[in-house]
């Protein structure tokens, strides 16, 4: 069982809640219709932006207790900030959820399994690089052995809910613990160099999708630019932050503050829209410590994505080419909504020769993965995925792009489920454009940008 200290809550939502920030909302509505959830629910108003922050707002004042509806009403929200946009008074609606959901979790008795689980995640787990690695080496030993193809024999996925088994299916061909163990090595700029840059290689992104990393420093390698990868850096703490773990968030930008320091770079590059908006977020995550507040404002200041250096260094002017087949984008919500970085990546992929780039309708609107989203609130996430791909069999792509594993992840799922395998694939914007370049290299037979 769980309970929630409610006289706690209430007093902590009082004191730590921005007031000004919960002033801000006009109630004006612009917010409802970019909001997957109001959408989804019937045009509820407790499941707007609106309506959450008028929660938080009375709950601060002490018009309506904490109660678990209220606690619900917040946790499903998917976090993906779509309302901050269109916001006219530019409300961090981002800031304010995560903070009620920091109170609540510090005032919550939860079960003793599920106290153990998040232990192992978020204490045990994510911020041990180590661990990673070896969590992620048994799935490829998993993967390889032939066990996988044994436990799909013998319907043992059965047991799981079904989003759980079709992912399984979905998960990328994991590297083995030696390669993983390899530290990237510093790289120098293919000609002259036209920007040094700090590379954050980030926890899944350097274990299970190691691939799109040694990828995204090629990319970087051939368009100019020096690359450092602080070998001391950590998780970047979005999982914590945004389940609750503001502590353990705060004690991972410290660690990842201190490993960008010494190096002496122009931006620090991440190839995944989760990493980079919590990253940019360092500055609001330590505002009120004096002694990190403006070494946090000066790391998120560097800040810069894959696909916005890439685009700003003309990466899509070197020829790119690819066999012909049809593409669309699918928006990384924080890379859209916190970064603000949506154009760029569209942008690459229409230059590539061979790409037929459709736009897809509503491509801005969350996928459903929103970090561990799909994992905690499945049937919401499925229904969120089911309109995704309806769009996508609109455009009638034959490749799906994104920039984010999370989502990287969910639309394989949503192959999966639509029974596209084979038909339609999902890839990461840094490999889609390695194979570009590459592709260009093999025609020409020339190398470099």
């Amino acid at each position: 069982m769980t309970a929630l200290d409610k006289a706690k809550i209430q007093a902590e939502f009082k004191a730590r809640m921005d007031e000004d920030e919960l002033l801000n909302c006009m109630r004006c509505g612009f917010c409802l219709p970019s909001c997957p959830t109001y959408v989804q629910s019937g045009n509820r108003e407790a499941y707007s932006p609106r309506g959450r922050i008028a929660l938080m707002k009375a709950v601060a004042d002490g018009r309506i207790e904490p109660d678990e509806d209220i606690e619900r009403t917040l946790n499903e929200c998917l976090g993906c900030r779509a309302c901050e946009p269109v916001c006219p008074s530019g409300v961090r609606y981002g800031h304010l959820l995560e903070e009620a959901r920091d109170i609540i979790n510090r005032n919550k008795k939860y079960s003793l399994p599920a106290r153990a689980v998040r232990s192992l995640v978020f204490k045990h787990l994510f911020p041990h690089p180590k661990r990673m690695r070896r969590m992620t080496a048994l799935l490829g030993v998993y993967q390889r052995t032939g066990l996988a193809r044994l436990v799909r024999k013998t319907k043992l996925l059965n047991l799981l809910p079904q989003p759980l088994a079709a992912m399984e299916r979905a998960l990328p061909q994991a590297p083995t613990l030696r390669e993983m163990s390899r530290p990237h090595a510093p790289v120098r700029a293919r000609g002259t160099a036209r920007a040094t840059v700090g590379f954050f290689s980030g926890c899944l992104m350097d274990t299970m999708f190691r691939e799109t990393n040694i990828a995204t420093m090629k990319l970087l390698e051939k368009a100019g630019c020096n690359i450092v990868v602080p070998g001391t850096q950590n998780c970047c703490g979005a999982l914590h932050g945004h389940a609750g773990e503001k502590s353990g968030a705060v004690e991972l930008a410290k660690r990842n503050i201190e490993a960008f320091e010494s190096a002496d770079v122009d931006y620090i590059v991440t190839n995944a829209g989760g990493c980079g908006a919590y990253l940019a977020d360092y500055g609001h995550l330590l505002r009120d410590d004096p002694a990190w507040a403006g070494r946090a404002a000066s790391f998120s200041a560097k800040i810069k994505d894959i696909s916005a250096i890439l685009f700003e260094l003309g990466f899509h002017e070197s020829g790119l080419r690819l066999p012909p087949q049809v593409v669309t984008y699918q928006d990384s919500c924080h890379l859209r909504n916190v970064q603000r970085t949506s154009e760029q990546p569209r942008k690459l992929l229409r230059a590539i020769e061979g790409v037929d780039y459709r736009e897809m309708e509503q491509a801005d609107r969350c996928c459903g993965s929103a970090g561990i989203y799909n994992l905690v609130h499945a049937d919401l996430s499925m229904k969120f995925l089911d309109d995704k791909m309806a769009r996508v069999r609109e455009t009638q792509a034959t490749t799906i792009v994104t920039a984010n594993p999370g989502c990287l992840l969910q639309m394989k799922l949503g192959v999966e489920r639509e029974g596209l395998s084979g038909r339609v694939r999902v890839v990461h914007i840094a490999d889609f454009l390695l194979e570009a370049m590459d592709n260009r290299q093999d025609a020409s037979g020339s190398g470099g940008v």
